[in-house]
């Protein structure tokens, strides 16, 4: 009895589809050993002090990736902390309050940012957000929250306009599309019958938001989280333009900083010596890891998740 054709496919598919998968896996692999080949020199001249060393210093050939890397993780965690419960509220609006005629413009219109070249962004901030910003909020914050125990410290300094707090307002500009679409699809996915039944035991509006549907979609709400969190870890034009390029750890958030992409970014085609280069492909390898390491913790935390 001969097989049908059809079924003598599926041998093939499925070696096609694990082909792919391998390849993926080849592709990591090959970037992870590229790049360590590049920095090599620098791991090797500096040794795991690379990572700690704030120095960084290209006429002396003394380099450390924790100025670049500090602007980096500041960054980012302040761009997750301000899009995150702006992209709640308008996931929240679009998917529960907002009528059905308007919600469909809204949402089009919002993942239509997400399109936005990051150059753009960039220059938006630089050109129009960073000097309305030194003139508004720094301003006003140097006037008036110096004296404030610990806030007076992060909000200290010349009102430039742009620095790490800048950065971060911009980053969040850009990764509020992503966090909008996810949690508006994750709201939309629950069942009207959860709604239903909690709306006819008295509850309010407020209260199935809060205490029912938000809860309920915990799991892509993390989701969304890493994966904006993925994207402000690895902007690079956005970053370079409004964050300052300063080789520094400062205190103050209205200070100039540096992140790893914009300091590849910025000195990678000027760089001449040998331990330069190997330094910004250390520091590539850096974010490498960084971004791989949030990534798989995140699948971890939502693979233990209880259901």
């Amino acid at each position: 009895m001969s097989i049908p054709s059809r079924f003598r496919l599926d041998p093939l598919f499925r070696q096609a589809c694990l082909s792919c998968a391998l390849l993926i896996a080849g592709l990591m692999l090959a970037l992870l050993g590229e790049l360590l080949q590049g920095a090599w020199p620098a791991l090797q001249h500096f040794g795991l002090g690379f990572f700690f060393s704030s120095d960084w210093d290209p006429l002396s050939q003394q380099f450390g990736a924790a100025n670049a890397l500090y602007g980096t993780l500041i960054s980012s965690l302040i761009a997750v902390l301000l899009a995150l419960p702006v992209g709640i509220g308008i996931g929240v609006f679009l998917a529960e309050l907002c009528p059905r005629w308007l919600s469909r413009p809204l949402s089009i219109a919002i993942e239509l940012l997400a399109a936005v070249p990051s150059i753009i962004y960039g220059m938006w901030g630089l050109f129009v957000f960073a000097p309305w910003f030194a003139n508004g909020f720094q301003a006003w914050a140097g006037e008036h929250l110096l004296d404030v125990p610990l806030l007076g410290s992060l909000l200290s300094g010349p009102p430039m306009g742009v620095g790490l707090l800048t950065s971060g307002i911009i980053l969040a500009f850009m990764i509020l599309p992503i966090l909008t679409s996810l949690i508006k699809e994750a709201l939309r996915t629950l069942p009207n019958v959860l709604r239903e039944a909690t709306y006819g035991i008295g509850a309010t509006q407020f209260e199935v938001i809060t205490r029912v549907l938000l809860p309920a979609i915990k799991g892509p709400l993390f989701g969304a989280l890493i994966l904006a969190l993925g994207r402000a870890l690895g902007e690079t034009m956005a970053i370079t333009f409004v964050i300052g390029g300063a080789q520094d750890i400062q205190q103050s958030l209205f200070m100039p900083a540096t992140s790893i992409s914009a300091t590849i970014a910025e000195q990678f085609n000027e760089a001449t010596g040998g331990l330069h280069i190997a330094s910004l492909i250390g520091l590539g390898l850096v974010l490498f890891f960084i971004t791989f390491l949030v990534m798989g913790s995140a699948r971890l935390l939502m693979h233990r998740r209880p259901a």
